[in-house]
């Protein structure tokens, strides 16, 4: 039997390195789905939120927002915020991909996400590759995850829009939120990050435009920050 090609070989080591993981995403982005036609969007609108943002957590804060009649430049920096650590992790990827072209750049930041940075980091870390190997290992792993996503929010879609108005699915989006964010705090910091940032979203929740999600959301980070650096 043929070995496979030096570049189809991390390809393969990417999917299955983050295959395990595809397990908790695709429902995820069920929900994604679904809640997107909740929100009053049509089907092709729903269904655009996933390729276009690309984003878990983001996308489901957009989507809310939108739910919720809020202002076009709130949606906007609600999404910005929470997605503000992608720079992070494309600043940390950046060294590694320095001399690829500017098309596989551009596609590869567009497709980064929280699971195939981590995958990538560490095997980056453990074998030494050439940069192309990198990038092919790293695309293994984040198109194994695009895709899931993509055929989890479709899947999202077409429940959500078969789902009769009386069955409200409104108290999806908190549920995946809350899954999401009570791993995540694991010290001192992300703790006061999340009670500083739910405290203010209950205090400004009266906000005009919605404001209140991106005001709590910024005081969030700011908290956790300052008590990091403590």
């Amino acid at each position: 039997m043929n070995q496979p090609s030096a570049r189809r070989a991390p390809f393969q080591a990417g999917f299955f390195d983050i295959a395990p993981i595809l397990v908790g995403v695709f429902p995820f982005g069920i929900i994604a789905g679904i809640a997107a036609v909740e929100a009053g969007l049509d089907s092709i609108q729903a269904y655009a939120a996933s390729p276009i943002v690309f984003a878990g957590a983001s996308q489901l804060a957009m989507i809310d927002l939108i739910g919720r009649d809020a202002a076009p430049i709130v949606i906007v920096a609600t999404v910005l915020v929470i997605n503000a650590r992608m720079a992070m992790y494309s600043a940390a990827l950046a060294p590694t991909f320095r001399d690829l072209s500017p098309l596989r750049k551009a596609y590869g930041s567009y497709i980064i996400t929280d699971q195939s940075f981590a995958v990538s980091i560490v095997r980056f870390d453990q074998i030494d590759e050439t940069p192309s190997e990198r990038f092919s290992y790293y695309m293994g792993a984040s198109l194994g995850l695009w895709v899931t996503w993509q055929i989890a929010s479709l899947a999202g879609v077409i429940i959500g829009s078969g789902v009769p108005e009386k069955w409200s699915l409104d108290f999806a989006v908190p549920l995946v939120f809350m899954a999401l964010v009570f791993p995540a705090i694991n010290d001192r910091a992300s703790t006061i990050a999340a009670v500083t940032a739910a405290t203010s979203a209950v205090a400004f929740v009266s906000l005009p435009l919605n404001l209140g999600l991106l005001v709590a959301s910024g005081l969030g980070l700011v908290a956790g920050v300052i008590w990091s650096r403590e």
